[in-house]
């Protein structure tokens, strides 16, 4: 019959020579921008979709219009 293993130790260290943690750092990056290019960083996840759907629509109007004046004429 094998050896029941020995189960492993999780807890980490904390005595007095245990190795101090690491103080995580942060970089924060500033950058100028004008109000359009402000604007358009902080409203991009809305306004990307919509004016994909915007462009698509005028397409679609570009080609249906397009057909009824080849129809008509």
């Amino acid at each position: 019959m094998a050896n029941k293993q020995k189960k492993k130790r999780n807890k980490p260290y904390t005595g007095a020579d245990a190795v101090k943690a690491r103080p995580t750092i942060i970089r924060i990056e500033a950058v100028n921008r004008n109000w359009v290019a402000q604007w358009w960083f902080d409203h991009k996840r809305i306004a990307k979709p919509v004016l994909i759907g915007v462009g698509v629509a005028l397409v679609i109007l570009a080609c249906v219009l397009e057909l009824i004046r080849l129809a008509t004429s």
